[in-house]
């Protein structure tokens, strides 16, 4: 997912995806006697951000009061912080258009302004453009569970005692979270967030809102949808899982063979370019190349790259995280050379997109990825139940050895959802409906792939499909295509869907 930074794109990279089936019916959001009034008649005060970059965009901030519980209103309550970048023409004004950067676990108070920036004037002119820390991060009364590390995601290694360490690490960072915040975690799902999302609505005077929403913050929208139907104007999915995969371990395995799938693209890319990187001159060789780096033995110590030490562990993240997008293949190649070369003894500096991942991953806690992991957890593990037994995920590790050896057994480890305390409060929410939505999706995305999203398109028979031919993932506000410019804009200034699915040229 390419973003405008690293550390979103690093939160937007490692959105992932979890278990169960199952369906409960929402009640009415606007149901007398609900003990809700008092959240939606909420007075919102807007005031310049204390974040000097977001006051500098033209962002307002302010701060709404949400229920912990849905299920008794009159209980401890929640602070979400929400942003706002105005229509630009009052006159000219529709509503509002709430938005989701993805993750879980992506802040979303900067979001506003680089939607506006993708906007037409005429489009600029119509909406407010809302974003949110969704509960429990960022500004929203944060879960900061003290982890020390900033994904769970964790090379394995090549053997059991790699694979071993894995395990503790994510069974100790669920108990750290229980044992800070058991009484607010159980109350950070979806269905909850998208409670808050209509209290945000709500209070701010909107009898509906449009969405724009990017990988999870599809899932989030289109439970939104689902939930509060006659509350949506205006839906833009951009990104989307499937939702029997978004609870479903399976969709964190199928980013191991859709990531190889983009290392190969990129081999393709990487191998008529040997006399620049040396990476080789075949797609084969290329392929070869990375394999051998990431087979490096983890007896030889980490890499030592630009004053940061790169552990074995984490080798294959960088790729991950850099392999995204076909327009990155570049910063890639540098990394990787950079990479090469240091694990040859060279002394190197690192470049600018390396960079970014080495100073976050080196002090998770300092940047605020760690507790923007504990957040993403949170609501995955709330979401969803993961299967518990650790040899569950093993085999997985070993059967990924043969067929995904660079991605595959990362991404077959178990999430700290494998140890949680709580199982989750409700089932999720099915999704099954003919809201109208415009979905985005690019067939070669790593993250939410091209199949796992045509789920999505099924379950919200409504949408129009806006396919692009690409290695991407949140393609509107980070791909360079006019054609799915020109689409999100059309529908979000007149709410006319095309007339059929749409195929954009790469």
């Amino acid at each position: 997912m390419k973003t405008s930074t690293t550390a979103t794109a690093l939160a937007l990279a490692l959105a992932t995806v979890m278990t169960t089936a199952g369906y409960t019916a929402a009640a009415s959001p606007s149901a007398a006697g609900d003990g809700l009034d008092r959240f939606r008649e909420q007075s919102v005060t807007w005031a310049e951000c204390d974040d000097p970059a977001l006051a500098g965009s033209g962002t307002e901030c302010a701060r709404v009061t949400v229920p912990l519980d849905y299920g008794e209103p009159g209980g401890r309550t929640l602070g979400v912080a929400i942003s706002r970048v105005r229509a630009t023409d009052p006159k000219k004004r529709r509503g509002i258009l709430q938005s989701n950067p993805g993750g879980p676990g992506g802040r979303g108070l900067s979001l506003p302004a680089v939607i506006k920036s993708k906007m037409t004037p005429q489009v600029a002119a119509a909406y407010d453009v809302i974003g949110m820390d969704t509960r429990g991060l960022g500004e929203s009364t944060p879960v900061d569970c003290g982890l020390t590390r900033g994904m769970w995601l964790r090379a394995p290694g090549p053997d059991r005692a790699g694979f071993d360490e894995s395990v503790r690490l994510s069974r100790e960072d669920a108990r750290k979270c229980w044992d800070k915040y058991p009484d607010v975690l159980p109350h950070l799902s979806t269905r909850n967030i998208a409670r808050d999302v209509d209290i945000v609505r709500s209070a701010l005077g909107e009898r509906k809102t449009s969405w724009f929403g990017q990988s999870y913050g599809t899932v989030l929208g289109a439970v939104y949808a689902q939930m509060f139907p006659h509350r949506i104007d205006r839906l833009v999915l951009d990104s989307a899982p499937g939702p029997a995969d978004y609870h479903s371990f399976e969709m964190v395995r199928k980013m191991g063979p859709a990531n190889e799938k983009a290392l190969d693209d990129f081999a393709r890319w990487a191998a008529p370019r040997d006399r620049e990187y040396g990476f080789g001159a075949t797609p084969a060789a290329v392929r070869a190349t990375v394999e051998r780096l990431v087979r490096r033995d983890a007896a030889a110590g980490p890499i030592l790259v630009d004053g940061h030490r790169l552990p074995s562990h984490d080798l294959p993240l960088v790729l991950f995280s850099l392999v995204t997008d076909d327009t990155g293949n570049a910063d890639l190649a540098l990394g990787l050379r950079a990479l090469l070369d240091a694990a040859a003894g060279k002394p190197v500096t690192a470049p600018p997109a390396l960079k970014g991942f080495l100073d976050v991953m080196s002090d998770p806690r300092g940047s605020g990825r760690a507790a923007d992991y504990a957040a993403q957890i949170g609501v995955l593990c709330a979401d969803a139940p993961m299967p518990r037994d650790p040899e569950h995920y093993w085999k997985g590790v070993e059967r990924a050895r043969t067929s995904h050896p660079v991605f595959g057994p990362v991404t077959n480890v178990p999430l700290p959802c494998a140890f949680w305390k709580e199982a989750p409060r409700e089932k999720p929410t099915k999704i099954d409906n003919k809201v109208p939505a415009l979905q985005i999706q690019a067939t070669g995305d790593t993250r939410t792939t091209y199949a796992s999203g045509l789920g999505m398109h099924r379950a919200m028979r409504g949408s129009k499909l806006v396919t692009v031919p690409a290695r991407s993932h949140a393609v509107y506000l980070y791909y360079p295509n006019d054609c799915v410019n020109r689409t999100v804009n059309d529908y979000l200034l007149d709410g006319t869907l095309p007339a059929r699915d749409v195929v954009c040229a790469s």
